[in-house]
């Protein structure tokens, strides 16, 4: 019997304090293994707290899209006036305001460290998905950090030998899923519940070792934790819109 879990988080956009509530009510021991699958910023109103703490305990975690748009932006060393206003539309003004409009450059060079993904062996975790057109060396950020329908549409799994969990995609938003479900397709899980969003306000965690979910809410406090068999809902792919992906979506 394992001594530790492998617990994966979903998009916290800024919401630290949520974050915390979350965390307690997990309470992680120093064996268990935390992953966060990006979007730490934006939308939320504490998106520094958020990458301090993550750095500070030091929790793996991955480029998220929301990431890739702030380094765009500021750590490219080069500003366009398209992308600065792209970014803050998207919530990156939250961001700006929680570091009162000065990122320290450790946690500029800390993104620019993130992986796009992490094998874990039975468990391929990415921020976004993955395209099936393409070879698995030759995808980027496009895809990693972007991808939706093209992935969400996955007639069989990608992997024979390990299932993708992903953000990005907020679930209710997927035909046949309601707010604060997690999703399930061909091989892949979704954890992005919401967070940040009026529907929902679902901040999630998957314990993979226990099939445990844990779960808090932005908007009132709630916590609740239950079997991961209990939140999934199967998405109906024949309802998936298809569409090309938009990288600033």
């Amino acid at each position: 019997m394992t001594n530790h879990r492998r617990i994966i988080i979903g998009d916290v956009h800024g919401h630290y304090d949520t974050l915390l509530a979350l965390m307690e009510s997990m309470a992680p021991n120093a064996n268990d293994q935390i992953y966060f699958l990006g979007d730490l910023i934006d939308r939320g109103p504490k998106s520094a707290q958020v990458v301090d703490f993550v750095i500070k305990n030091q929790y793996k975690c991955l480029l998220g899209n929301h990431e890739e748009m702030l380094l765009d932006v500021v750590g490219s060393g080069e500003t366009s006036v398209e992308l600065y206003q792209g970014w803050l539309y998207s919530g990156g003004n939250a961001t700006v305001a929680s570091y009162d409009s000065k990122i320290p450059q450790e946690h500029l060079d800390w993104m620019k460290s993130l992986p796009l993904y992490l094998d874990l062996g039975d468990i391929w975790l990415v921020h976004a998905g993955i395209s099936p057109q393409i070879p698995l060396s030759q995808q980027t950020s496009e895809q990693f950090c972007w991808i939706r329908e093209e992935f969400h549409r996955l007639p069989k799994p990608y992997f024979s030998d390990k299932l993708i969990i992903t953000g990005h995609t907020i679930t209710f938003t997927l035909p046949g899923v309601q707010p604060g479900q997690i999703a399930k397709g061909n091989g892949w899980l979704n954890i992005e519940t919401g967070a940040y969003h009026h529907i929902s306000g679902w901040l999630t965690a998957l314990d993979v070792t226990s099939n445990k979910v844990y779960q808090a809410n932005t908007q009132d406090g709630r916590l609740r934790t239950m079997p991961l068999k209990r939140a999934l809902a199967e998405v109906d792919l024949s309802q998936i819109r298809s569409r090309k992906s938009r990288k600033r979506a």
